[in-house]
């Protein structure tokens, strides 16, 4: 065993969730060797033309992440990863915090570059990507957001990938509807936290709106400009908005849980062209800081 590759107990939690042989060929041979395969790249960022031998071919290994992150194995193997947890009692709904990354892009996620004709004289135009690959020019250049639900273990609840160049606030909603965490005697998966902690980029009233629709209790700062709004307003402004101090220290949690995302090579910067083998990527890792819990 390798540094960096699963070990047993981690191995033991793993196996039972991953897809099994249908038919004849023994299609899904070797998954031990082709998963630490996958970390090897996720945990350092080469190639995958340049994974070691003791892996295997580097085809079966990309063949097996990429097509695993477009079927959506891995979400049902992180969700399923997740159900045994909070089988054994080991989520803290009480608090849960938001957040966002911002991640480089490499050129090799760039795609190629748009080449007008020769009678028009201009230089080549950088390349347009449409919204569901992720893809954004924002201050640093070409860039991807990671959005966060993370709990107090600092574990993620729910990720989502957005181009560089949009903001927080309104990619709140989208993330907290991703929590879906199924419970160990069936039902309803468990899909709210008791509290949400977030930074000043999510205080608007549309986020307010929803999270007492949904009676999640929020301890997020209001800004400057939106008190002041609010007082000029008078009675119409409506009351102001509950801040609990001593609750707010636990956003550094979701900021903890994203350096931990971000020791991967492969997360911190993005290498993957197309927005769902990257999703894949993340939620690889996920799944690795869910295993180690």
């Amino acid at each position: 065993m390798g540094r960096g590759d699963l070990n047993d107990a981690e191995w033991v939690r793993l196996k039972p969730h991953l897809p099994r042989n249908v038919g004849r060929g023994g299609r899904w041979k070797c998954h031990r060797r082709v998963i630490n395969g996958i970390l090897f790249r996720l945990r350092t960022g080469i190639p995958w033309r340049d994974l070691p031998a003791r892996f295997g071919k580097w085809q079966t290994v990309y063949d097996r992440h990429r097509r695993w992150s477009a079927d959506g194995t891995w979400e049902r193997i992180l969700r399923a990863v997740q159900a045994d947890t909070e089988a054994q009692g080991r989520i803290d709904w009480s608090m849960a915090s938001v957040d966002s990354t911002v991640c480089r892009a490499h050129q090799h996620a760039e795609g190629a570059r748009h080449q007008p004709p020769k009678w028009a004289g201009k230089r080549a135009r950088p390349a347009c990507h449409r919204d569901d690959e992720g893809l954004g020019r924002s201050r640093g250049g070409l860039t991807t957001n990671i959005h966060l639900v993370g709990e107090s273990g600092l574990r993620p609840l729910a990720r989502l990938i957005t181009p560089g160049q949009w903001g927080d606030a309104p990619q709140m909603i989208p993330v907290l509807g991703g929590i879906r965490v199924p419970r160990p005697n069936g039902g309803h998966p468990r899909t709210r936290p008791n509290h949400l902690s977030g930074d000043r980029a999510y205080s608007s009233r549309r986020n307010r709106r929803y999270l007492r629709r949904r009676q999640i209790k929020p301890t997020i700062p209001e800004p400057g400009n939106q008190q002041a709004n609010r007082l000029r307003r008078g009675s119409r402004g409506g009351r102001p908005t509950g801040f609990h101090e001593a609750r707010y220290v636990h956003r550094n949690e979701v900021e903890r849980l994203i350096g931990k995302l971000k020791i991967n090579r492969a997360v911190a910067t993005r290498f993957d062209k197309r927005a769902y083998v990257f999703h894949g990527t993340v939620t690889v890792a996920a799944i690795r800081l869910w295993l180690r819990a």
